[in-house]
């Protein structure tokens, strides 16, 4: 199947209204989005929310129950998978094992039955690519953890692919591993240009590697945006609570204006330096990132609160009911007068640090009005 390029300011890939059903349950329930050439798009959820149903439709391994899926403005749903501009790469790399690397990445070539001499050429141009020139006669089982994903990626890119499908790839990776390996795989794709559909229930991953991000749940789509959006401007509690640690304060609306907001909740008055799209008397729920939040001793002065508007506003006591060292950083669960808990953090700068906190310290937790998200219930 031949794709001609997207018209101007039309998607390269097109999902639109996108259905499928086992046994009469919806795995995937009326997705819609759509994605540009050369975007490294994320599909990021929990275990059976949908994510790798939806790419086993990209990749034509399942049918859809209903809906539309068009490459540069040409509905693919009825072209079989392997006619299909498009490869996938799994979690598991499936690679041969009693084959070469070299004989790995030509697998495919061969299968479509290209001349010797472009197969060898393709073949070292992506060993070359994911800097694996050196190992093209050993076998799978020689090589690392990270180099087989490089393989398995070298074997998907071979055969040129408009659209490469990406399935929890680094997921069989160790922690320190698959940090460097991000770095790598976006580098290589970018470099390729080739358009990328990943799933991961890895949220750092997705936010390390994506150009976007859709965070899905119970087989919908509940926002799509940049890392730095999803993170800071989730729409809703569950992706609030999904992309990062989070604290939530139920209250309702007691003011509402163009350009702040105060909250009443059972933890205190909070003051949002900013509108919201709610109305006075309306439940609400504001999020706090750990981050966000300063802790110290003392009660913090009027100069530091100055966007809290009056003295109270934006601020809770407790005791440190525990924390926990990461080195860069140190977690603090705060337990408040009230017997709710709250999560903050802070950045280890000094090596040493005399202003330390400790368990049963009673302390102030604070922060900004303009840190503050406010989420409809």
């Amino acid at each position: 199947m031949t794709i001609a390029s997207p018209a101007a300011g039309q998607p390269f890939l097109s999902i639109r209204n996108l259905v499928k059903e086992f046994d009469g349950l919806r795995a995937v329930n009326d997705v819609s989005v759509a994605i540009n050439k050369g975007e490294i798009f994320a599909l990021l959820g929990s275990s059976g929310c949908g994510k790798s149903t939806l790419l086993r439709m990209l990749a034509g391994f399942e049918t859809p129950t209903a809906g539309q899926i068009e490459l540069a403005g040409q509905s693919i749903v009825a072209v079989p998978p392997h006619q299909r501009p498009i490869n996938m790469m799994f979690q598991s790399y499936a690679l041969f094992p009693h084959l070469s690397v070299w004989d790995n990445v030509a697998f495919g070539l061969r299968r479509d039955g290209l001349p010797k001499e472009q197969v060898a050429e393709r073949v070292e141009q992506m060993l070359a690519l994911v800097q694996l020139s050196a190992y093209g006669k050993r076998k799978p089982h020689q090589l690392s953890g990270g180099q087989q994903q490089r393989v398995a990626l070298a074997r998907s890119l071979a055969k040129r692919p408009q659209l490469l499908l990406l399935d929890e790839p680094l997921g069989a990776l160790d922690k320190k591993l698959r940090e460097r390996t991000q770095i790598e795989l976006v580098n290589i794709i970018e470099q390729v240009g080739v358009t990328c559909v990943m799933v991961t229930h890895d949220q750092d991953e997705a936010m390390s590697m994506a150009t976007r991000i859709a965070v899905m749940s119970e087989g919908r789509i509940l926002q799509v945006g940049a890392p730095g959006e999803i993170y800071e401007t989730p729409n809703c509690r569950f992706v609030a609570d999904f992309i990062g640690s989070v604290n939530m304060f139920d209250g309702r609306v007691v003011v509402d204006e163009a350009d702040h907001a105060v909250i009443d909740t059972p933890q205190g008055r909070h003051y949002i330096s900013h509108g919201i799209s709610g109305t006075a008397g309306m439940e609400v729920s504001v999020a706090v990132r750990p981050e966000k939040m300063v802790l110290q001793l003392e009660a913090p002065t009027a100069d530091q609160r100055a966007q809290a508007a009056e003295h109270g506003h934006n601020c809770v006591q407790g005791v440190i009911a525990s924390l926990a060292y990461f080195g860069n950083e140190t977690h603090y669960q705060i337990r408040l007068d009230g017997g709710m808990e709250v999560k903050a953090m802070r950045t280890n700068a000094a090596r040493r640090d005399d202003g330390v906190l400790r368990r049963e310290q009673r302390v102030y937790a604070w922060w900004d009005g303009s840190d503050a998200v406010v989420l409809s219930n």
